[in-house]
């Protein structure tokens, strides 16, 4: 009898648990038994990986051969356990050393010929075999991928053969090739386009520093899509972390991974969208749109004609920064800390309280429709500012008076760089007890804030965010503690 055990890597999620194949070879009926919690597709490969041994030239033991893939609770689908099944037979029988394995991970589903076909998304287990230290061979055709991780050990196969003669010593395996990063392209939509709206324009300044979910309401052709769209422009590039786990989020719903971009992301899904295609869901959960959103801005045009479950299902990842998509067999946990951006009529048919069309819906009408978005979510919502119809404006006039994206996101990154010296994080994202230790307010703001509390009737909750918002001004404005002018600003973005 020969035991063998060769390391590989699941997908749960974002994450890529590792998988012990242990391979045994050992007396009795020729068979080749797989367990160990595998899907069907895990299964086939019984003989994908004994056509892919004979075709390279490899003797398949006519005997019975135990693979075993622990933890074996943990479920395993796809093709990529091929290469990793296929080593620990040829290890097993002897026919390539086993001295080696353990320094190393095998990724890649095989061919009837040996060959190494692309696996998707194998980006999360690239990434955690390099925080391992060890070797990853993956199939050739994920060069772009492994490519995205210079620091990494990662060997590129072409087939089963090449594999074999690199444990034998008889060969290398080659390194993807790493380019430098091209310098990105600014966003096409910049803020200068905008004509007026200065009341919007700010709005979008105050949320882009402290990330903090934004509502516009207005009439149609006010500008709302037009202003959510230049909100990417103002945001800072992400840092290595978060850019690279945004590609990798983006690698699990087979987009094209070969760059890693520091351009936050930018979803807009369309209003006909279903829950499970907002926060994610499917009998091998995907992730959706909220996750892929991650670190960057999520837009919901046309807000109240989304499925009221999508819309309810969005609570809970905007206060935890995650969601967990349960099944009967397994719960996969996305990251979902995205910026909201959305946008609204006030009305059915789009014109209540604008000044240049009558709005013929009656009033029974528009509190339906405004109650398509619950209080709840509203309460969430830490900006929600009325757009107005303005007189259009020539382009020879106030030309070059419009501040551009470049000079926003300057004063945007400067508040940014305050917020993360201060708490770590955005000020959206500070938690009840740092609000009380970063959001001070002057005593004439505090008694303010006790009087609109009250007036308002705003939650504890509310008053949290009216607190974060006024940080983020004051940030902004380059103050020390919140003043009465900012928390009063913060106040009028509320729209209470």
């Amino acid at each position: 009898m020969a035991v063998a055990t060769v390391l590989t890597r699941a997908q749960e999620g974002l994450a890529a648990p590792q998988v012990r194949v242990e391979v045994e070879v050992a007396g009795g009926l020729p068979a080749l038994v797989l367990v160990g919690l595998v899907e069907t597709a895990v299964r086939e490969s019984r003989e994908r990986v004994r056509a892919a041994i004979r075709a390279s030239g490899f003797e398949f033991p006519n005997r019975r051969i135990t693979v075993s893939l622990a933890p074996a609770d943990l479920p395993k689908a796809g093709g990529r356990f091929d290469l990793a099944i296929a080593v620990g037979v040829l290890a097993a029988t002897g026919q390539v050393p086993a001295d080696g394995l353990a320094t190393h991970e095998f990724l890649g589903e095989l061919s009837l010929a040996g060959q190494l076909r692309r696996v998707h998304a194998l980006l999360p287990a690239m990434i955690a075999a390099s925080d391992t230290g060890r070797s990853c061979v993956v199939p050739a055709d994920c060069h772009g991928e492994a490519a995205l991780l210079p620091t990494a050990d990662m060997r590129l196969a072409g087939q089963l053969l090449d594999v074999a003669r690199y444990l034998r010593g008889d060969g290398e395996l080659p390194q993807p090739v790493v380019q430098a990063p091209s310098p990105e392209r600014p966003a096409a939509a910049d803020l200068a386009e905008v004509r007026g709206q200065v009341l919007a324009r700010r709005a979008l300044e105050i949320a882009a520093a402290g990330g903090h979910h934004l509502l516009f309401i207005g009439p149609p052709g006010t500008g709302k899509s037009m202003l959510a769209r230049r909100l990417p422009g103002l945001l800072p590039p992400l840092n290595d972390a978060d850019a690279l786990q945004a590609t990798a989020m983006r690698s699990l719903v087979s987009e094209p991974v070969a760059t890693v971009s520091r351009r936050p992301p930018f979803r807009s899904p369309h209003h006909t969208a279903t829950a499970a295609a907002l926060v994610g869901g499917g009998q091998s959960p995907r992730p959706g749109e909220i996750s892929l959103a991650h670190r960057g801005v999520l837009f919901l045009d046309e807000l109240p004609e989304f499925p009221r479950p999508a819309l309810e299902a969005l609570r809970e990842p905007l206060e935890t920064g995650h969601v967990s998509i349960a099944r009967a067999r397994r719960t996969v946990r996305y990251p979902a800390s995205f910026q909201l951006l959305a946008a609204m009529n006030p009305c059915p048919c789009g014109f209540a309280g604008d000044s240049r069309r009558e709005c013929h819906c009656r009033t029974g009408q528009i509190r339906r429709y405004q109650s398509r978005v619950s209080g709840p979510l509203l309460d969430r919502l830490d900006l929600r500012v009325p757009l107005h119809w303005e007189l259009p404006v020539l382009e020879t006039e106030d030309a070059g008076t419009q501040e551009s994206s470049a000079v926003v996101r300057v004063r945007v990154a400067a508040a940014r760089a305050r917020q993360l010296a201060r708490s770590g994080s955005c000020n959206s994202l500070l938690l009840e007890s740092e609000v009380r230790r970063c959001c001070r307010p002057e005593p004439a703001a505090r008694q303010l804030l006790a009087r609109a509390a009250e007036k308002l009737r705003l939650s504890a909750r509310s008053c949290q965010r009216v607190l974060r918002v006024a940080r983020t001004i004051a940030d902004l404005d380059e103050a020390t503690d919140i003043g009465q002018a900012h928390l009063a600003e913060a106040l009028s973005l509320r729209d209470e």
